[in-house]
């Protein structure tokens, strides 16, 4: 299960070859795209949203050509959007829109529909907005807490706010990037030292285990207590947008299966490089990332 409370239209504008532009329209978000490399990696996905508007109707319906399904609930107002242009070959924001704060009936609405989901699931994954008005942080403590009181095995993928409060419900696996941990005060810098300490000070505020994504350098793994360092396969990047939760999702696809979480992370490490090799966010090749995922390393820090 994927809780993906305010999903977006996008609307993205390319130019490739000759004198024609080329407009690209999907859902997106981050819940999304982790629904996308989920079910790309073999996974049976329930996607749990919010939509609202004409833009929300629109949502809706583009959801449900993915391959998952999908629990949606009608909101009392809009749903979130944004416009690129990529036409010179990088990322220019027309414009933007977050969608409107989840009201109090929406949220209720949704939180019934996500726990009657999760509580079916092998895995649950709980996934931000694209704004943390949106939705009160108070939600994510709640539904990790409540879903792990029933014996749910919870992956959250958060930053801020949420993050703390998600924290303090329990969850099973954390994935945050190391510009989210300095942002937000909990690591000093980028350095090995210091993300491991932040790993482990995560592990004291309530996650069982820790996977922080490090740009171009190796990232830190907190498995069962023991800090590695994963070294990403190189490959040339097309657009770094998507990598983190290419991560999660293949993650929480090898916990549901049964996998350990060693080949959890490696076949996460595996999904988030190939991710940015493409211009789909959330997408990859299933044979291409097993084979990467071989070509992953865990090396414990302490003999780094």
């Amino acid at each position: 299960m994927i809780f993906a409370p305010v999903p977006q239209l996008t609307v993205t504008i390319e130019q490739h070859s000759g004198d024609n532009p080329e407009l690209h329209v999907h859902p997106g978000g981050q819940g999304i795209w982790q629904a996308r490399m989920c079910a790309g990696l073999g996974a049976e996905v329930t996607l749990c949203a919010a939509v609202g508007g004409e833009i929300g109707d629109v949502v809706a319906a583009l959801m449900r050509r993915e391959h998952i399904s999908v629990r949606t609930v009608q909101r009392q107002s809009g749903s979130g959007w944004y416009v690129h242009d990529r036409r010179d070959g990088s990322r220019d924001t027309v414009a933007e829109f977050a969608g409107d704060p989840l009201g109090r009936h929406d949220l209720d609405e949704l939180y019934s529909t996500t726990l009657a989901e999760g509580l079916r699931a092998d895995v649950s994954i709980l996934s931000g907005p694209a704004s943390p008005e949106v939705v009160p942080a108070e939600v994510y403590r709640r539904l990790a807490a409540d879903l792990r009181t029933h014996g749910c095995r919870v992956v959250a993928d958060l930053s801020g706010d949420q993050l703390l409060a998600v924290l303090d419900g329990g969850v099973d696996f954390l994935k945050v990037s190391h510009e989210e941990l300095i942002d937000d005060g909990l690591a000093s810098d980028d350095s090995d030292e210091a993300l491991v300490a932040a790993a482990r000070e995560l592990r004291k505020k309530g996650t069982e285990s820790v996977l922080i994504s490090r740009a171009d350098k190796p990232g830190i793994a907190l498995l069962d207590d023991e800090a590695f360092l994963v070294d990403m396969p190189a490959l040339q990047v097309v657009d770094h947008r998507g990598a983190g939760d290419s991560m999660t999702a293949a993650v929480a696809t090898v916990l549901a299966r049964g996998g350990d979480l060693h080949e959890a992370v490696r076949t996460g490490a595996a999904a988030g490089a190939l991710n940015v090799t493409r211009h789909g966010l959330g997408t990859g090749r299933q044979e291409a990332i097993t084979e990467l995922a071989g070509r992953v390393g865990l090396t414990p820090v302490n003999s780094a």
